[in-house]
């Protein structure tokens, strides 16, 4: 007896006639860019100097562990999605980051954890509440 349903998910938010979803190599090149843009910031307020090499030293334990956060959050299913993806990949990075930080030797004072927790919720799950919004407000499209 042929079965008549799929056993595969349903899309959770499927393409509508005429609008692009940013896909997520695209959400994963904004989020990256902006994790250097927070070490950046972050160097050049402490007047660490912006180098190369110094930003990729401030920003390699929040890379990593924005990664590790992306694997287990399965991010690439739905990029934009606040909830669950962007509290998870802002949580693990934070979390993840001070913790490889530290284990790693450098500094996570408390002053540092906070702006950190500010910066990242803004650079990571900003982008996608707005566009979750923007997109309800639109409504579906005929």
């Amino acid at each position: 007896m042929p079965r008549s349903t799929s056993l595969r998910p349903a899309d959770p938010a499927p393409a509508r006639p005429g609008r692009s979803r940013p896909n997520a190599a695209a959400w994963t090149l904004a989020d990256v860019v902006l994790i250097i843009v927070f070490a950046v910031s972050g160097r050049r307020t402490h007047e660490h100097g912006v180098t190369a090499a110094g930003v990729l030293e401030t920003a390699w334990p929040f890379l990593l562990a924005y990664a590790a956060a992306a694997l287990a959050a399965r991010a690439w299913r739905s990029p934009g999605a606040p909830w669950p993806t962007g509290v998870v990949l802002w949580a693990g990075t934070v979390g993840g980051g001070l913790t490889v930080r530290a284990l790693s030797g450098a500094g996570v004072a408390p002053s540092f954890q906070i702006v950190t927790l500010i910066v990242l919720a803004a650079f990571l799950l900003l982008p996608r509440v707005v566009l979750r919004a923007v997109q309800r407000r639109r409504g579906p499209v005929a």
